[in-house]
């Protein structure tokens, strides 16, 4: 059982990591809060919006606020997998010449990977394993990546020529898809005295990686209602359109469903925003929250879905209606 005490410092640590961001970003409180789930859930992120819109920027002052190591990886068609990993050099030694690995930049604890879709798939696979088990294996030898590790890419997606899209594998190991929206006027024109006047005031580290750390154990401790858990287990399924209990919709528009991912994704991002409200239990609205998020980029549609014109969100928001409200 989470002491109140625990609820009441984990909100009012994500309260002054917020302060923190908002030094730097302007609006976008949807997208800083997906991504300060994602961190204490332990997760990445796939970050899509055209470009300006300030996600690099975003991301730097993550990296910054919780003084961990960053490094940014500006994915182009000509790079390699061994530009991101790390590689083998000969080094002169006593005794003669012997190998050492010398790490790439995926050896940080927040690794950018600027406009991820811009590179061979031969280079996205380079960044599969440590997405997932948080290593790299160069010539035969493991290497471990710091902890905590996050890869948080960014795409855009209005531009198609010259790039090469995520296969589902890779997708899949996003625990969240964050759009990036314009933003409104009055932002833009925050946004616009903000980078154009020298500012007094930048962003600070409130936190560290301990600290970190320290939230996400708390978050695990968040439980679910049965109700709860079967909604988000149910969530899932339904997005399987072989299933004859999935919606009519779905069997119509969609050509595969999520995977058991993506009610991990859920259940651990919807335990990270419960905390963030000050509840000490996950709730349908918790669910309805993340959900998007955590499905979007782990469904995909059926030609007979793209030609009745529906989309993923629409999908999406039709299984959302069929949560309980309390």
């Amino acid at each position: 059982m989470i002491a109140r005490e625990e609820i009441e410092a984990f909100a009012q640590k994500v309260t002054q990591i917020r302060e923190e961001i908002a030094k730097e970003i302007v609006g976008q409180q949807e997208v800083v809060e997906q991504l300060l789930i994602t961190l204490i859930a332990g997760g990445n992120a796939l970050l899509e919006g055209v470009p300006g819109l300030g996600k690099t920027r975003l991301v730097r002052t993550l990296a910054q606020v919780f003084r961990l190591p960053f490094n940014r990886i500006q994915f182009t068609p000509d790079l390699m997998p061994s530009d991101i990993t790390g590689t083998n050099l000969i080094v002169k030694a006593e005794g003669g010449n012997e190998f050492r690995f010398r790490p790439g930049p995926v050896f940080a604890s927040v690794v950018l990977a600027d406009e991820i879709n811009r590179a061979t798939p031969k280079t996205q696979s380079a960044l599969l394993e440590a997405m997932q088990e948080h290593s790299v294996t160069v010539a035969g030898e493991t290497h471990a990546l710091p902890e905590p590790f996050f890869v948080l890419a960014t795409q855009n997606p209005i531009e198609q020529e010259g790039t090469y899209p995520l296969p589902e594998a890779q997708l899949d190991r996003f625990l969240l898809k964050i759009l990036v929206r314009y933003p409104s006027v009055a932002e833009l024109d925050a946004i616009v005295r903000l980078t154009t006047v020298p500012q007094n005031q930048h962003a600070q580290c409130v936190a560290g990686a301990d600290t970190l750390l320290e939230l996400r154990r708390v978050a695990e401790e968040v439980p679910l209602a049965k109700a709860v858990w079967d909604a988000a287990l149910g969530l899932v399924m339904n997005t399987h359109p072989q299933r004859p209990e999935s919606p009519e919709r779905v069997k119509r528009s969609l050509r595969f469903g999520a995977s058991p991912r993506a009610a991990q994704a859920i259940v651990a991002a919807a335990r990270v925003r419960a905390l963030m409200q000050g509840r000490y239990n996950v709730a349908f609205e918790d669910l309805r929250a993340v959900a998007p998020a955590c499905l979007r980029h782990r469904v995909s549609l059926s030609f007979e879905g793209m030609a009745q014109g529906d989309t993923v969100e629409q999908i999406i928001e039709l299984l959302l209606e069929q949560l309980p409200t309390a």
